[in-house]
């Protein structure tokens, strides 16, 4: 990871946790984001800012936020349990049953953000927006505090590179040579 006047840059597929534990932290500003739409919606209406608030959570939230899913659900967590790590299954289990339900929320709420990023709607529903926010933050604060440690201390270096790989070619982007 090498710094540039932009701050230090994001980490490559060859450090595919970190590489996840970055998306935690845009996922993470993403629902700032939408707490502040929230707030500024009745005040200001669909307004420009509104409107970019909006088009930036969709664009996330439909892209990166579905590879990041299929990043865990398709790749981690199946080396997780070829790790045999003990109660790796329960936990892969409440993990994908959350994504499941994050997945369910996302689609009512981009039904509501589409008309904003618009401009021509500027309803949000509070109670769903705050559950997607409160869900996805709790979702994260576990993975951070649970999931990514586990990976680092049982996938050894041929497990983290078939993660690596397979989250860049999710991606269409070469993987990282060593040098």
């Amino acid at each position: 990871m090498t710094a540039s006047l932009l701050g230090p840059a994001a980490p490559g597929f060859d450090r595919p946790l970190d590489v996840l534990e970055a998306c935690h932290g845009r996922i993470a500003r993403q629902c700032d984001t939408l707490d502040r739409l929230l707030a500024h919606l009745p005040g200001h209406g669909a307004d420009r800012q509104a409107q970019q608030a909006a088009r930036a959570v969709l664009a996330y939230f439909d892209t990166a936020g579905v590879h990041h899913h299929d990043d865990e659900e398709r790749n981690l967590f199946p080396l997780l349990e070829e790790a045999g790590a003990a109660g790796t299954c329960d936990l892969v289990e409440a993990l994908t049953l959350e994504h499941d339900e994050l997945a369910l929320l996302w689609q009512h709420l981009r039904i509501q953000l589409a008309p904003i990023a618009e401009g021509r709607a500027a309803d949000l529903d509070a109670p769903l927006t705050q559950r997607f926010i409160a869900l996805n933050r709790s979702h994260l604060d576990f993975e951070n505090a649970h999931v990514l440690p586990l990976a680092r201390a049982v996938l050894d270096a041929a497990a983290r590179e078939r993660l690596g790989r397979a989250m860049a070619a999710r991606r269409r982007v070469p993987f990282p040579e060593a040098p």
